[in-house]
């Protein structure tokens, strides 16, 4: 069964998150040291939480792994990524690890 792991950026409490940043430098780092083990990724960028509503969340990350072992080895190897988060985002990330159901 596939597996996901995914990265909430909220924009509660006027966080602010740097998308240039996030794009150029950020998601290399992610692809050198947790892409070698997960199956795809996709970012979506927040852009509205429905009709004159604002995003819940500045980016969503979302990455799916072929099982759990190969989640748990992009963990591992996830040092660098999470040390990088301060340098685009002012909050706190979510985690969501999850199974895959559709």
């Amino acid at each position: 069964m596939s597996v996901s792991l995914q990265v909430l950026y909220p924009t509660e409490n006027g966080t602010t998150f740097d998308y240039d940043y996030y794009s150029a430098t950020h998601m290399a780092i992610v692809g050198e040291h947790m892409a070698p083990h997960f199956a795809s990724a996709v970012i979506a960028k927040g852009l509205a939480g429905g009709p004159d509503v604002p995003p819940a969340f500045h980016a969503i990350a979302t990455m799916v792994f072929a099982d759990a072992d190969k989640r748990q080895a992009a963990l591992d190897a996830a040092g660098p990524a999470l040390a990088d988060i301060p340098n685009f985002f002012s909050g706190q990330p979510v985690l969501l690890i999850g199974d895959v159901i559709g």
